[in-house]
């Protein structure tokens, strides 16, 4: 069974500025900083944020079982702004999915250069239908809300002292 969901969000940040937390290693630091709960931890297994980078995440303590995972980002375009990431051992893996990718988009608003839409996509396969109710956007959603927040806050600190 093959499924996908995904959420977005408006952001009042030109797309440039937005692309820069989201484009490379920045979010994945962004995340342990700010959202520590979501995740204890991300190393850095190989690459420099672009294509081929792996790096292993690791979920806190009491996660139902999951103790980390690996994800290899496969996208990473700058001009079409979009980084996609699969998770290539444990995590979603392990628990019977045999796809589980995550894309981020940053799409320029139409008729706005100061604003933006980010979107989270899940794509996934699963043998077991029952498996697929694992499948949450809502910690993406967590994610790109903070992100949201982070964004406006030091563009529009930033944009308003120069």
């Amino acid at each position: 069974m093959f499924g996908t969901v995904s959420d977005e969000r408006e952001v009042s940040v030109p797309a440039s500025d937005a692309w820069k937390l989201y484009g490379g290693l920045q979010l994945a630091k962004f995340v342990g900083e700010e959202l520590p709960g979501l995740l204890s931890k991300t190393d850095v297994v190989q690459g420099d944020g672009g294509v081929g980078t792996i790096l292993e995440v690791f979920y806190p303590p009491g996660s139902e079982g999951l103790t980390s995972y690996k994800e290899k980002f496969t996208v990473v375009d700058d001009e079409k702004r979009v980084k996609e990431a699969e998770v290539v051992e444990g995590g979603y893996l392990d628990l019977g999915f045999t796809m589980y990718r995550v894309r981020f988009e940053v799409i320029e608003k139409d008729g706005s250069k100061n604003e933006c839409i980010t979107r989270a996509t899940i794509e996934y396969e699963v043998k077991d239908e029952a498996t697929a109710a694992l499948v949450s956007i809502q910690p993406l959603v967590t994610v790109m809300q903070a992100a949201a927040d982070y964004l406006q806050k030091n563009y529009n600190n930033n944009s308003t002292s120069s």
